[in-house]
């Protein structure tokens, strides 16, 4: 059996999936940290959308293997992403209307 061409695909190290796998938890401890702090909505909204993408990152580049493939097969997630952000923005205007419904 050819152990080398098994090895070659299967990129990074056991030490790096370790630090990944440190980093998804510091991130997610800081986004629990975060909720408990006494922060405006909008500022609460942006910090942890934006920990959560770092997040997905990390997961879908290096779980997931796809920062050692090829590019074009990373490229066939942009056409998904680009349907889920459309299918936000239909489903966003209601989002809005809920705000009036709420007694004040």
């Amino acid at each position: 059996m050819n152990h080398v061409a098994e090895d070659s695909h299967a990129a990074g190290s056991g030490r790096l999936f370790l630090l990944i796998w440190v980093l998804l938890l510091a991130f997610t401890a800081i986004e629990v940290v975060l909720t408990y702090q006494n922060l405006g909505v909008h500022l609460m909204l942006v910090l942890l959308m934006g920990l959560s993408v770092v997040k997905a990152y990390l997961i879908i580049a290096y779980f997931m293997h796809l920062r050692y493939e090829r590019p074009s097969l990373a490229l066939t997630l942009i056409p998904p992403l680009i349907l889920i952000i459309c299918l936000l923005f239909l489903a966003f205007p209601d989002s809005l209307r809920l705000l009036h419904l709420r007694p004040r």
